[in-house]
């Protein structure tokens, strides 16, 4: 995908003197006090923000933080506890603007952090007269936040339309590199592992990888739904039996590009939904009516570990059992533990999955941690997301 780079502009001293706007992802969780509970985001958006710097830059940079009300002030939607972050993180103050459409005072070798942008009238819906005036605020526009990549508001999509130059930060750059490498020009065997709840939410996305990949693993209820479609008993099991149908024809796609998709031979089962019921393995075609499958047992686990193993790309999207729960977490642990001893390139992406990245350590050991969750599911629907493409537009002229 072709776009600017901010990079490349500050390494050929395009920013120096510039007014630099950039949209970071800021949205970090925090207490009843307002005090922030966990801060990756915002140390993620450091090393653009520190480029933008010593290019010579002066620098303005903004979030949405919540769901305020467009207009509607409230001090619980205040970016003032990301400001003090910041500046702390960079070592140097950092001004919070309110207000700041009209108008923002800063001089190069400066950062001001402006507030909410979602406070602004007209963020959500991309209204053009305030894209308009995002726009006139800089001569850069840098889009670093691939979290709202997949949404066109005026500070991500609006403003790259208008503004003199619109490239992508770090950040973005490493997201569209990422998925570039793991589903536009993959290295095969191409694994996905889709899991999750219901098939419903991820159904666009199965049909969308059954064209692509060379294995299709499907693991939590959307597993139970497959071992229905492949004529196994589930007993009380999480799935969507109106789904059957639309599951077997991801089958039948896989199967006839000579691809798969792996049915559990065995599972982990209770008869209650709870972190201390006693937790049995059985074969598949044994579930019993009262069952609850919570997990893929060892052998199916062994099974879809030396797949991984053999890989050239995987793609991660959720938890193959209740890995909540101790007695039902080894599925995806084996698998989580496959992935890091792979020499596939891997990305992974979703809130679950990143949980699961943590409780085993094996960040290091993944390729590339995806940060944006609902824009990391639409590009594995096969979706152009809206940020990618008006800066690749941009980029052309």
């Amino acid at each position: 995908m072709n776009v600017l780079r901010f990079s490349d502009l500050c390494a050929q001293g395009r920013a120096r003197g510039q007014r630099v706007f950039i949209r970071a992802d800021l949205n970090v969780p925090q207490d009843d006090q307002g005090r922030i509970t966990e801060d990756t985001r915002i140390r993620a958006s450091i090393p653009c923000i520190r480029m933008a710097l010593d290019a010579g830059a002066a620098v303005m940079v903004t979030s949405h933080l919540g769901r305020p009300t467009e207009g509607e002030f409230k001090p619980e939607d205040s970016l003032a506890p990301v400001a003090q972050r910041m500046a702390e993180l960079l070592g140097r103050e950092v001004p919070l603007k309110s207000n700041w459409v009209d108008g923002v005072d800063v001089a190069p070798g400066q950062v001001v952090l402006l507030e909410n942008c979602r406070l602004n009238k007209g963020e959500k819906k991309n209204n053009p007269e305030l894209a308009k005036k995002l726009a006139a605020l800089c001569d850069i526009f840098v889009h670093d936040a691939f979290g709202t990549a997949h949404r066109a508001e005026a500070s991500t999509y609006g403003i790259a339309e208008y503004a003199k130059v619109a490239c992508a930060g770090p950040l973005l750059a490493a997201e569209i590199d990422a998925i570039t490498k793991a589903l536009a020009n993959p290295k095969r065997p191409l694994a996905a592992i889709v899991a999750g709840s219901k098939v419903s939410t991820k159904l666009t996305i199965l049909q969308s990888l059954a064209k692509n990949v060379d294995q299709l693993i499907v693991g939590g209820g959307i597993a139970n739904t497959f071992m229905l479609a492949a004529g196994l008993p589930i007993g009380k099991s999480l799935a969507e039996a109106d789904l059957v149908g639309d599951a077997r024809t991801v089958m039948e796609a896989m199967k006839a590009r000579g691809a798969e998709v792996p049915i559990p031979t065995d599972v982990v089962t209770a008869k209650t939904f709870a972190a201390d019921a006693p937790a049995t393995v059985k074969a598949a075609k044994d579930v019993e009516a009262d069952d609850l499958i919570l997990d893929i047992g060892p052998q199916t686990a062994q099974r879809l570990a030396q797949q991984l193993k053999a890989a050239g790309t995987i793609v991660w999207n959720g938890p193959v059992g209740v890995f909540e729960f101790d007695a039902f977490s080894k599925g995806t642990e084996t698998i989580a533990r496959a992935i890091a001893e792979s020499s596939a390139f891997s990305i992974a992406g979703g809130g679950d999955t990143l949980a699961a990245i943590a409780k085993y350590g094996i960040e290091k050991d993944v390729g590339y941690i995806s940060t944006g969750g609902g824009a990391f599911l639409e590009v594995l629907e096969g979706k152009t997301l809206p940020a990618f493409e008006i800066l690749a537009k941009r980029a052309t002229g």
